[in-house]
């Protein structure tokens, strides 16, 4: 008899000969500068958790306050029993912090990017992709069934080029990150914005990580380039600085209410729980009153940056918190990531296909969470390491 999943053994062992295997660790704690992983206490340079909201006191007091009234579950989706005045009024105050006229909320960024592709074109559209967007903006731009059309990464000439030879289409779409995951480049937001009007074609925005990092107090990309009105849909989540989970579009009245009918996402799947929405409020609560954290988060980085490129390391492009410590190949970035580990440092590596082949690195992920003497913990530990290697001359 045929071993009908030889094949996927197969696959596996060719991860495991290229170095690409991922070995996904455990953590038995909650999110800060410091957690138990895999049964070690190690310095945190992984989480997403921006402005160290994860595990703050007045967002889990909510939580816990909603889940007395409302219970654990919503047990519905949105459109038929799920929808409590929790996410009500957090679409109202995220539309308020946006300054937009409207909100609608998803389970997750990922849903929100594909019920929103998906959503608003289709078979006989055209969408204009950013070459390095993100899988979830790639796998709407498919689920949607309208062409696709990749232009040069953060390029606006290249988009215009792309829009002039793109011949007949019914509608388009324009469609690029904000703050890219991998790299920490933020997009050229002021010259796609001309480039779209200039073709009255619509733009979306996933700000996912710019979401608390950029703009007045954390509002994100388009009032870090004071562009409010000029951006047709913002895409953020609720699982990064804000320290929750879900996900969120920003855009006018008529894009949230046909997305209300057609995310299919929203329509298709459960609610959020009332713990997760009231959460997420108290973190709205937290960004308007206060620059503190996210000021905090820019300290850090630039200390972080400075010190890396002194010690000799190549960080890339980014111009965010989001540090990426460039190795080449995936065997020295998985290496690097394991003596990291034994250093008592949690950085995990990233190699094909999350990106090019070629292009391994450690992605290192700067949080207002930490304090200086953990951020020079962590350097003495890439230092250690880098010499060890053979990624920098030894003194």
């Amino acid at each position: 008899m045929i071993d009908k999943l030889q094949w996927v053994r197969d696959e596996l062992n060719s991860l495991h000969q290229q170095g690409l295997y991922n070995n996904i660790r455990t953590i038995d704690s909650a999110q800060g500068a410091w957690l138990t992983v895999d049964g070690k206490h190690v310095l945190n340079f992984c989480s997403n958790n921006y402005l160290g909201l994860a595990n703050d006191e007045r967002l889990r007091k909510v939580a816990q306050t909603a889940i007395d009234r409302y219970g654990v579950g919503p047990a519905a989706v949105r459109t038929i029993a799920g929808t409590l005045t929790l996410h009500q009024k957090l679409e109202e105050r995220l539309a308020k912090f946006k300054g937009v006229a409207a909100t609608i909320s998803f389970q997750s960024g990922f849903s929100a990017n594909l019920g929103t592709v998906a959503g608003l074109v289709s078979k006989e559209d055209v969408i204009f992709s950013d070459e390095l967007n993100h899988a979830s903006i790639i796998d709407g731009c498919r689920l949607s069934g309208a062409r696709i059309i990749r232009y040069g990464h953060n390029d606006a000439q290249s988009l215009e080029d792309q829009i002039k030879q793109a011949g007949a289409y019914h509608r388009a779409l324009v469609i690029t990150d904000g703050v890219f995951s991998m790299d920490g480049d933020i997009a050229p937001l002021p010259q796609l914005v001309q480039v779209a009007e200039s073709h009255n074609l619509l733009l979306m925005v996933d700000d996912a990580h710019g979401e608390g990092v950029l703009g007045r107090g954390g509002r994100g990309i388009v009032d870090h380039f004071g562009l409010h009105g000029h951006v047709d849909i913002e895409v953020g989540t609720l699982s990064k600085a804000f320290g929750v989970v879900g996900g969120y579009v920003a855009a006018s009245t008529e894009i949230v209410e046909w997305l209300r009918q057609r995310g299919r996402p929203f329509l298709f799947s459960s609610a959020v729980t009332a713990a997760d929405a009231a959460a997420c409020l108290a973190a709205v609560d937290i960004l308007e009153a206060s620059t503190e954290r996210v000021d905090k988060l820019w300290e850090n980085t630039r200390y972080f940056k400075q010190e890396m490129k002194r010690l000799g390391f190549d960080t890339g492009r980014s111009e965010t918190p989001i540090t990426p410590v460039m190795l080449g190949e995936a065997e020295l970035a998985q290496q690097f990531s394991r003596r990291l580990f034994d250093n008592g440092v949690f950085a995990m590596s990233i190699g094909f296909p999350t990106v090019a082949r070629g292009k391994a690195r450690i992605r290192v992920m700067i949080s207002a969470s930490h304090e200086r003497v953990d951020l020079d913990r962590g350097l003495e530990a890439f230092a250690r390491v880098g010499k060890e290697l053979g990624v920098l001359r030894a003194a």
